[in-house]
């Protein structure tokens, strides 16, 4: 059974307790533009990265991320490499799917303020892992998101396969990741009042007056999450000063950015879209204004096409310049 297809079980997690898989989370249906279903032919890929791509629909259907399908619905796929030697990212070209699909927005317009965090409050912060990969897609929009795999030499027929739970590059995503968990920790909110339980995609931060209605609050978070079929990067929780969480540094004290480092190499559209993603977080850390960021922003009109050229102009990397001055990162806030 896959992820996001919840039914009573039990498992037990890094704290010792048996969490008992009881409540079936629904999941927020797509609104459509069309219902006549969108064709986009596989592209050609060389032999070496055919195989690397065999290998991860492999995996995906083993955790059973992916199922077989008939779908009239067809998107490209195609494989990166990851910075670790041999490993490749398995990528989902959605931009005409995306097309038809109707943006719901974001749930958050930026990021919490940590200076509502009591001074002296103990914390933790709690990562969940794959978190896309562990809500479901609506089983009316999981077939639109179907995907062919060829075979060297055209030597069989395609092998294809849609998503059943939210694909990367669906723009809707982070959207309906937000809504889920924040369905997800709705008891854990109500049985500890007295706790802050902070939420942002898939980081979460929980402090408390005391240890001991913190360790409460945190079982009942993780037991509640899991409840919901997310599963908790156990080797990422954070327990002990100085916390991590957002890109700030946080002590019992104060609260300062995190060593902010960015590739600011830009050859191409990809290049580009992955400059101002990582920008993006720091927004609200570094108080960057939409006119500040215009000239980089500027830079995404033209050829949609990932690898189409792209150079920093002189207005752009004044701007990226100006971002990264130390006097921009020395800002911190007392608790």
């Amino acid at each position: 059974m896959g992820k996001g297809h919840f039914s009573a079980m039990g498992r037990e997690v890094g704290s010792g307790f048996l969490v008992g898989v009881t409540v079936a989370l629904t999941t927020l249906k797509l609104t459509w533009k069309t219902d006549n279903p969108v064709w986009v032919d596989q592209w050609p890929l060389e032999r070496k990265k055919l195989s690397a791509l065999k290998n991860l629909v492999r995996e995906q259907l083993e955790k059973g991320h992916i199922v077989p399908t008939n779908s009239p619905w067809n998107s490209p796929v195609f494989v990166v490499r990851k910075k670790a030697p041999g490993s490749w990212r398995l990528l989902h070209d959605l931009r005409k799917i995306n097309e038809v699909i109707e943006e719901m927005g974001p749930l958050q317009l930026g990021l919490p303020s940590l200076s509502m965090i009591p001074r002296d409050w103990p914390l933790v912060i709690i990562d969940l892992k794959d978190c896309f990969f562990s809500i479901p897609l609506h089983p009316d929009d999981a077939p639109r998101f179907a995907f062919s795999i060829p075979s060297i030499n055209r030597e069989e027929p395609l092998q294809r396969y849609h998503w059943v739970v939210l694909p990367q590059g669906l723009k809707n995503s982070p959207t309906i990741c937000q809504w889920f968990v924040a369905r997800a920790l709705c008891p854990a909110r109500e049985k500890h009042p007295g706790a802050k339980i902070i939420h942002y995609m898939d980081d979460l931060l929980i402090a408390a007056p005391t240890q001991q209605e913190l360790q409460r609050a945190r079982d009942c978070v993780i037991t509640e999450v899991q409840n919901a079929g997310l599963e908790i990067s156990t080797s990422k929780i954070q327990e002990i000063a100085p916390w991590k969480y957002l890109g700030w540094k946080i002590t019992e004290q104060t609260v300062k950015p995190q060593k902010i480092e960015i590739r600011t190499e830009v050859n191409n559209l990809q290049d580009l879209q992955q400059l101002l993603g990582e920008i993006n977080w720091m927004r609200s850390i570094l108080g960057i204004t939409n006119d500040e960021l215009a000239p980089l922003f500027n830079l995404l009109k033209g050829d949609s096409n990932i690898k189409s050229h792209r150079s920093l102009t002189p207005e752009a990397r004044e701007a990226l310049e100006k971002l990264l001055e130390p006097s921009s990162r020395d800002r911190h806030i007392v608790l």
